[in-house]
């Protein structure tokens, strides 16, 4: 997508994105995002835009580092229930919970045990946070291989992104077919009615924002919506449900 149009779609999409928090405070709603995807994939990109002309009391970002020990020993979604939204209040996570289903099962960091823990519980959870009045959304960014090779080495080289870089960067080339495998069981094991997946094709980075927030925009009821100012890209956003059928493929 050119510069120009996607400056212009984006800058409706957030008028849009305000008139949504302004409804939600004011009903005392609470929303929460999910933002999966590899390493590279533009997870970061699309959340600054989303809370970019939000309200930050009632907007929070989260990125949970590695558990401490302390919460190594707990439940595993107990780090998570804290961060969870009040009423009034946005919540995006940059990864969530389903770190367990990706990063740490492909790099060894948790057991095949925890894993069956978590993928045994984790429907059940969701269905508790929607039960409970909690507007969960979750979008998983697909990326290429050759793309996320391209980005990975642009962070090398970008004095700017620096802080991007980690140990397990330099591993998700190697173990790319790993990750795509542990991606397919995350999917299939925990796409369900309360709390479907979204799949957003990721290599072209301006359209897959403009996508992601027009899909979230057009599943929220708001005062004073604009359906005008966001036609949806089925092509660059699409329920999970189009791959399961074989309507739409996954990068491999």
């Amino acid at each position: 997508m050119n510069r120009a149009p996607y400056r212009a779609k984006l800058r409706r999409l957030q008028i849009e994105l305000v008139k949504l928090q302004k409804h939600f405070i004011g009903c005392g709603d609470k929303i929460l995002i999910l933002i999966e995807g590899r390493d590279a994939a533009g997870k970061d990109g699309v959340v600054k835009r989303v809370v970019r002309h939000l309200s930050p009391r009632e907007t929070r970002v989260v990125a949970l580092g590695p558990p401490s020990d302390r919460e190594r020993g707990s439940w595993y979604f107990q780090r998570f229930v804290a961060q969870l939204p009040a009423p009034g209040e946005f919540v995006l996570f940059n990864r969530s919970w389903y770190n367990r289903a990706g990063v740490e099962r492909v790099m060894g960091f948790c057991s095949e045990d925890d894993y069956r823990r978590f993928v045994g519980q984790v429907v059940h959870f969701e269905r508790m946070l929607v039960d409970s009045g909690v507007c969960l959304l979750k979008y998983y960014l697909d990326i290429s291989r050759d793309e996320q090779a391209r980005r990975l080495a642009a962070r090398l080289e970008d004095p700017l992104k620096q802080w991007k870089i980690s140990p397990v960067d330099g591993q998700a080339q190697a173990l790319w077919n790993d990750y795509s495998l542990a991606r397919d069981a995350m999917l299939v094991a925990t796409d369900h009615a309360a709390a479907p997946w979204n799949i957003v094709a990721a290599d072209d980075k301006r359209r897959a924002r403009v996508a992601l927030i027009s899909d979230l925009l057009q599943r929220i009821d708001y005062c004073d919506k604009d359906p005008s100012q966001f036609a949806i890209d089925d092509l660059a956003c699409y329920a999970y449900t189009q791959v399961h059928k074989g309507r739409r493929k996954l990068a491999v």
